[in-house]
């Protein structure tokens, strides 16, 4: 895994081989993040990175100026992160170990952008978009992008904007 731009471009991250990881792939999040630069200003941005597995997309935002969040529940995950950030030396990223749904329900921290990479097959995942809402977790004008298989279709929930797919990662936004 690379990181695309920023301060920290062409930086690679190599998951250690006992992590089973299925990060965003580099087109994917090249196209993503194309797509948020017409959108938002990374430097003013306060972001959540729901499941954040190896934290890839974390540092991509961390890498455009963005203050970051990673919420992972996995302590090997969260301690390659921290790992990650350190060896890296961003400052701008911190990294919380706990459920995200707990973390959901506890929190009253609003964020500009939430960003959501969950277990594809997470029984809950269609659960995400009402509660991101239902806590009104973002501030006026954010964004909460989920992504997912093509087995989900979001179209129909309240507040979804568009769909975009990169090959078999589809990116649902909401407003």
């Amino acid at each position: 895994m690379r990181i695309i731009r920023g301060t920290l471009k062409g930086r690679r991250i190599q998951a250690p081989a006992n992590l089973p990881v299925r990060p965003t792939t580099d087109f994917a999040k090249e196209s993503l993040f194309n797509v948020l630069n017409n959108h938002v200003d990374f430097e003013e941005l306060n972001v959540l990175d729901l499941f954040a597995g190896i934290g890839g997309i974390s540092y991509e935002f961390a890498s455009r100026g963005a203050s970051v969040l990673a919420v992972e529940n996995n302590p090997k995950y969260t301690d390659f992160i921290k790992q990650t950030i350190e060896k890296l030396n961003i400052d701008n990223v911190r990294v919380m170990q706990t459920d995200v749904f707990a973390y959901l329900a506890k929190t009253r921290q609003t964020f500009d952008l939430i960003f959501a990479d969950p277990p594809y097959d997470l029984p809950t995942i269609d659960l995400l978009p009402t509660l991101i809402f239902e806590y009104n977790l973002l501030t006026p004008n954010g964004i909460f992008i989920l992504e997912h298989s093509e087995k989900h279709d979001y179209s129909t929930f309240p507040r979804f904007s568009e769909l975009r797919k990169y090959g078999k990662v589809h990116f649902s936004f909401f407003i």
